[in-house]
């Protein structure tokens, strides 16, 4: 959220997960309600075992009510099947919130690391070490010729997704970002939404991520999506820099416009206010508004999302609800901040 990562003005965050399973166990899908509980148990004792791993907050998902399952997908700690699944399941997060360990998803366990802006070769360190240190407590499903076994075939291999998440608002403007997506598509690299598999894209936030982990090494995952997100970075750019070249004034009022209306909106949905958002971020980076930083549009794109809505507010909240206390969230925030930027130049 706070923007400080390499390449952050437009990649948002760099992601590694790992799916693995435990020998002694079917997979999910196969699991009894007994199983599913036994999984849960084995795996937070041995995690209660490992030094450092006994400070990581554990949180049991299928006690958690809706709006707290969802604020834990909007904080992308958990995923939407993981929230949404049945029996007993539950996720391990770390006090940075940069980790976080799913059991019983589609996997036994799902481990995750996030790292701001592209920074996937440190994701890779230190979820690689996460590895190491499960696997000195737990018996994984592993075939010397196939590799970690998973429930998707997809997965089997290194188990391992590498997912990068762009803001790409000037390629979505300049009618560019069909022609970027068929060519990653022909190299196997997938791209989703906001929240990953069939989620669709909003506030021109996408992930790109390896669709195969078969016959690859983790070096080798890592480094094809690494080896392509910086030609996107600049394709990008170059979109930025035309249309502040070419069409600044119709640009600036674009943001301009979108700056307006979140700052004075009485209701206002999730879906619109991600797609002003994403306007103003782009604004924020080319020098056209400068009452806001970019760890100012980071956070406004998490907090308005409905669940931490809900949490700040302190109460669950309808959609019509949720349209107007966002609206009014949004008022106060930029209002304040604008005054504070004021009050520093002056």
């Amino acid at each position: 959220m706070r923007g400080s990562g390499p390449e952050s003005d437009i990649v948002i965050s760099s992601r590694i997960r790992l799916a693995r399973n435990l020998a002694e166990f079917p997979f999910i899908r196969r699991c009894t309600p007994q199983d599913r509980k036994s999984i849960e148990k084995m795996v937070h004792d041995r995690l209660q075992a490992i030094p450092g791993f006994n400070t990581l907050y554990y949180l049991r998902v299928d006690e958690l009510p809706h709006v707290d399952r969802q604020f834990l997908t909007e904080r992308q700690l958990i995923s939407r099947e993981h929230a949404e699944a049945e029996g007993a399941r539950s996720v391990a997060i770390d006090n940075d919130e940069r980790l976080s360990v799913m059991i019983n998803e589609e996997d036994h366990l799902r481990i995750q690391v996030m790292k701001s802006g592209l920074d996937l070769h440190s994701a890779w360190q230190q979820i690689n070490e996460v590895d190491d240190q499960l696997e000195s407590k737990l018996s994984y499903a592993f075939h010397e010729r196939l590799g970690y076994l998973t429930a998707c075939p997809t997965n089997v291999g290194t188990g391992m997704r590498v997912s990068v998440m762009l803001h790409l608002p000037a390629l979505v403007i300049t009618n560019q970002i069909e022609k970027v997506f068929r060519s990653l598509q022909k190299i196997n690299l997938a791209v989703r939404g906001l929240y990953g598999e069939g989620s669709q894209a909003m506030g021109d936030f996408y992930q790109i991520s390896n669709q195969i982990t078969l016959g690859k090494s983790e070096e080798e995952l890592i480094g094809q999506v690494s080896g392509v997100v910086p030609m996107i970075i600049e394709y990008e750019r170059k979109a930025r820099d035309f249309l502040i070249t070419q069409n600044r004034e119709d640009l600036h009022d674009k943001i301009s416009r979108a700056y307006g209306i979140l700052c004075t909106a009485q209701t206002i949905s999730s879906e619109e206010t991600m797609h002003l958002l994403s306007s103003v971020r782009m604004g924020v980076n080319l020098g056209l508004i400068d009452d806001l930083a970019i760890s100012d549009i980071n956070k406004l794109f998490v907090e308005t999302q409905p669940a931490h809505l809900q949490k700040l507010r302190g109460n669950e909240l309808d959609t019509a609800g949720r349209n107007i206390e966002r609206a009014l969230y949004l008022r106060r925030y930029l209002q304040d901040r604008g005054k504070e930027h004021r009050d520093e130049r002056n």
